[in-house]
C-alpha cells in the first residue's frame, strides 16, 4: 500500500510547499483559479509531480494566467504554446485553456466572475458538480473537476484527518467545511 499525499509530500521539494500552502486552502483570485484549472487539465494521464515541476513554465507561457489576454489568443499563440517544450504540448489541452479562458469571461457577466460561479453553485455532490462543469468548461472530467474543487476547498478529502494542514483548515473553514457544520451531507 502506497502513502497517502499527507504522508509523502512533507519535505518533498515540489509536493511539501504545494501541500503544505495551497493544497485546500480557497481563494477567489481569478488566476488563481484559472491556474488550477489549467494545471489540472494538463494534468491528466501525467503525473501531479510533472507538472509541479513545469508550473513556472506555464505561469510565463499563459501570462501569469491572465484571463483576458489568454482568451483573445490566436493562431500565433497557439503555435507558439505547441512548440513551447516548457509546458505540456497538446493541442487539446492548449484549446482548452484558451477556450476556457473564454468562458471565464462570459462567467464574468453572468456571475461576476469565476468565484462567484463556483460560490453560487455551492454546495453540490461531486457528480453534479462533474455535470455542471461540463456544460461550462471544455476538457472537464471527473478527476479533473474533482481535484480542482478539492484543491480550492470545495470538496473535502486535500487532507488526512490529523494532517497538520488538516488541523489548519479547519481553523479557515473553508466552503466544504462550512456546507458540512450547515448540515450539507452530499459529500
Amino acid at each position: 500500500m502506497g502513502l497517502t499525499y499527507c504522508e509523502a509530500a512533507p519535505g518533498h521539494p515540489w509536493h511539501g510547499p504545494y501541500h503544505d500552502t495551497e493544497y485546500g486552502f480557497p481563494s477567489a483570485d481569478e488566476r488563481v483559479l484559472f491556474e488550477r484549472l489549467v494545471l489540472e487539465i494538463n494534468q491528466a494521464g501525467l503525473s501531479w509531480l510533472t507538472i509541479l515541476k513545469k508550473r513556472a513554465a506555464f505561469a510565463a507561457a499563459f501570462e501569469d494566467y491572465d484571463v483576458d489576454r489568454i482568451a483573445a489568443y490566436g493562431d500565433e499563440q497557439r503555435s507558439r504554446l505547441l512548440a513551447d517544450a516548457g509546458i505540456i504540448r497538446n493541442r487539446l489541452k492548449i484549446d482548452a485553456v484558451i477556450e476556457n479562458a473564454r468562458r471565464v469571461q462570459s462567467l464574468r457577466q453572468s456571475h461576476g466572475g469565476f468565484a462567484a460561479w463556483i460560490d453560487a453553485h455551492h454546495p453540490l455532490p461531486k457528480p453534479e458538480w462533474v455535470k455542471l462543469f461540463k456544460k461550462q468548461f471544455r476538457f472537464t472530467g471527473g478527476e479533473i473537476v474533482g481535484e480542482f474543487l478539492m484543491s480550492l476547498g470545495y470538496l473535502p478529502g486535500a487532507h488526512n484527518l490529523g494532517c497538520p494542514v488538516h488541523d489548519r483548515l479547519e481553523q479557515i473553514s473553508p466552503p466544504w467545511i462550512r456546507a458540512k457544520r450547515a448540515g450539507f451531507t452530499g459529500y
